[in-house]
């Protein structure tokens, strides 16, 4: 149910499915080291690069980038790549207004959605001072990237939840379409995600307010 009065806009549901990188941890400065590197071993432009690697698990984007490459050779440069960027912590913060979020969504049904892995994830919402959500899917949860539904399916699913009652926070393009995928409204996260045709799109989380209902139902006042 959606319904907008003044400068606000409101949507309610029974449960959130957030994204990590960019939606509440910003590590730009992190993902944009590490791709420029890559990038320059393999003689592509970075900043073409940069403009895909948003969103997907690492091998995603190499077998965009690169769809005549061995797969192997994707998987490998991935874990390597997710090495360094759980050895990198320079420069990653919480988006602002998130740590306040997380905090309003401690008791409601909320889980974390990722294309990083156990590991990095751990290293990233710490470094942000994020609280984990105990309910958490990552790289090892799914057989699929973004922008396959699976990872927001799975995340409904452990939550309890059917999909048309999940709202996902997300940022990147293959988020977005993959939040859409599986039935469920998207809250766009940042100027990037504005293009992606997201349900509401806001600058950051300093726009949204959590109100928890007495019958279970999470209300999101979005501010604009």
């Amino acid at each position: 149910m959606a319904s907008s009065r003044r400068s606000e806009t409101v949507q309610v549901c029974k449960a959130l499915l957030l994204d990590m990188d960019s939606t509440i941890v910003n590590s730009e400065a992190v993902v944009e080291r590490c791709w420029r590197r890559w990038a320059a071993d393999q003689g592509l432009d970075a900043e073409e690069v940069l403009k895909v690697v948003h969103g997907r698990q690492g091998w995603a984007t190499m077998a965009a980038l690169l769809p005549d490459r061995p797969m192997e050779e994707n998987h490998a440069d991935n874990r390597r790549m997710l090495e360094q960027e759980t050895s990198d912590v320079e420069g990653v913060v919480p988006v602002p207004g998130a740590p306040a979020f997380m905090a309003a969504l401690a008791e409601l049904p909320h889980a974390l959605v990722t294309s990083a892995d156990v590991k990095l994830s751990d290293v990233r919402m710490a470094a942000a001072g994020l609280p984990m959500p105990a309910v958490r899917i990552t790289a090892e949860s799914v057989s699929a990237s973004k922008p396959d539904p699976e990872g927001f399916l799975k995340g409904a699913a452990e939550l309890g939840f059917a999909p048309e009652d999940c709202v996902v926070f997300e940022d990147s393009e293959a988020g977005i379409l993959a939040g859409k995928a599986a039935g469920m409204r998207v809250i766009g996260v940042g100027e990037r995600a504005a293009a992606f045709g997201p349900t509401v799109q806001v600058r950051d989380l300093t726009q949204v307010s959590v109100e928890a209902l007495a019958d279970g139902s999470i209300v999101l006042h979005i501010s604009a």
